[in-house]
């Protein structure tokens, strides 16, 4: 049989799976339970507050800490594969995201001297991120909404979830970031120079002042854009998910949906997984790699 043919069996065996659920079970009308947007809820699991500080266990913190631990195990795990005289498929791969981390992301937007000095912490924002964004698409037993029974224990049911999905986790990423080029542009050229420096060459005098103020202006405002586009395809990646895997179905009450979305849940899966997840952590780090070099640059 050709594969035209087997797409075509396979595309009417879908269809017609829709249209049974739809006669047997029909529609049970809109759940008006339910709410997508509790699967990303932080309940804390350990209380833990020092005065208006709140720093509470939650699923977040845990995948944070899962982040932090699998990125140092998996260095030092690297570290001690090459130390082996024959190279191996491990170093193969270590070479290239090297080869991606030094010489495309550090070096390409940072002078020398720049990219020796900020390449461990760029790499580390990149395989930090990476990681983080690789394993909210592990379900893990993160729902504490909703329960199982697994040899008389009650588990929570498997979610996923990404750390970087709470907007509090790429702020501060960026924080740290937008401070470090700062204090780098400083330290480079000194405080009035690099202020002065904002201003682009050739601007007339009249438009210095008018100039300046939309270039702090935007020094800010790469808080924001830095931040929310990591937050934003994370938690939108995984709402396309949630929804394609079931949640229209179970809003809406209509199993049939359900069998007619998943198929699209499965792409945007292995979308998120070998595209999204990468790109994004790839584009946080360009982005500081570049303010680096614009910070510490002789002209603006």
């Amino acid at each position: 049989m050709s594969t035209k043919g087997k797409v075509l069996i396979g595309f009417g065996v879908w269809l017609l799976g829709a249209v049974l659920l739809v006669v047997l079970l029909g529609s049970e009308g809109k759940n008006e339970e339910f709410t997508p947007t509790d699967e990303f809820k932080l309940d804390p699991w350990v209380d833990l507050k020092i005065g208006p500080v709140d720093m509470s266990i939650n699923k977040a913190v845990l995948y944070l800490v899962l982040a932090c631990g699998l990125t140092a195990w998996a260095m030092t795990y690297i570290a001690r594969k090459m130390t082996s005289d024959t190279p191996n498929r491990v170093q193969t791969a270590v070479e290239a995201l090297y080869d991606l981390t030094y010489n495309q992301i550090a070096r390409g937007n940072m002078s020398r001297e720049m990219s020796l000095r900020w390449f461990p912490f760029v790499a580390t924002l990149f395989f930090f991120i990476w990681t983080s964004n690789l394993i909210g698409y592990i379900p893990l037993p993160t729902n504490t909404e909703h329960s199982t029974h697994i040899f008389g224990l009650e588990v929570p049911t498997l979610a996923l979830y990404a750390a970087t999905a709470n907007i509090s986790v790429p702020v501060i990423l960026t924080l740290v970031v937008w401070f470090a080029y700062q204090y780098e542009g400083i330290r480079a050229k000194g405080f009035f120079p690099y202020v002065r420096g904002l201003i682009p060459a050739g601007t007339p005098g009249p438009l210095k002042g008018f100039v300046f103020v939309i270039e702090v202006i935007s020094q800010f405002v790469r808080i924001i854009s830095l931040s929310v586009r990591l937050f934003a395809n994370i938690l939108a990646g995984h709402m396309l998910i949630l929804f394609m895997a079931g949640g229209l179905a179970v809003i809406l009450g209509i199993a049939a949906l359900g069998w007619l979305t998943l198929p699209l849940a499965i792409i945007f899966f292995l979308l998120e997984v070998g595209l999204v997840a990468t790109l994004q952590a790839f584009i946080f780090a360009t982005l500081a790699s570049i303010y680096f070099g614009e910070a510490t640059a002789a002209h603006h």
